[in-house]
């Protein structure tokens, strides 16, 4: 999906739109799915904030490590995080800083979870993700600078579905801003986006 999300060859708006397809492809039709079985036999889509050029920026990483702390997840056991960065960015004339994590153990990486205004509402109320590079979800480098494209922005698998556990954004990482880009929650319940 994120060869798709890089591929500096395609428009970027087809680029989400052939992103969206793959993962679609893989709520749907994988067995470890955090839907529901019947969503996933009905097929659909799973909602998004309409595509938005401006949600795509990049940050300057600045080193700022912290100390190491954990999280229990019931079925992993303990995740090990520790904040590696801070990334400066700015999101409609806005300055924001996001921190940037490394994951010990868990397959190890980068780990990016953020948590903005439409949270509880419009999206999970415990925050989306951005990068996470054990899953290959980041869109790397350009001019030095890290890129986010919030359009990418994910749910977690714990906002489909109460059987699974997932890290939520830390309270660094909340923003006072409405990012409008990315995964989105079903007005309506799974219905809204069944065929």
């Amino acid at each position: 999906m994120y060869a798709v999300a890089r591929d500096a060859g395609l428009d970027p708006a087809e680029r989400w739109t052939r992103f969206r397809r793959l993962r679609d492809a893989l709520l749907f039709t994988h067995p470890r799915s955090p839907l529901a079985p019947v969503d996933r036999l009905a097929g659909g889509s799973v909602p998004y904030f309409p595509f938005d050029p401006a949600m795509r920026v990049t940050a300057e990483a600045e080193p700022a490590p912290g100390e190491p702390f954990e999280i229990r997840l019931q079925a992993d056991g303990v995740l090990r995080l520790a904040r590696l960065a801070r990334l400066h960015l700015e999101l409609r004339g806005r300055p924001a800083s996001l921190a940037l994590y490394r994951l010990s153990g868990y397959g190890g990486g980068l780990f990016l979870p953020f948590r903005d205004a439409t949270a509880g509402r419009e999206s999970y109320g415990g925050g989306r993700y951005l990068i996470d590079t054990l899953k290959h979800a980041d869109l790397g480098l350009e001019g030095g600078l890290l890129v986010l494209d919030f359009n990418f922005g994910y749910h977690p698998s714990c906002a489909y579905s109460p059987r699974w556990d997932c890290p939520l954004a830390p309270s660094e990482n909340r923003l006072d801003i409405r990012i409008e880009a990315g995964e989105r929650l079903p007005q309506a319940g799974w219905d809204a986006v069944r065929p």
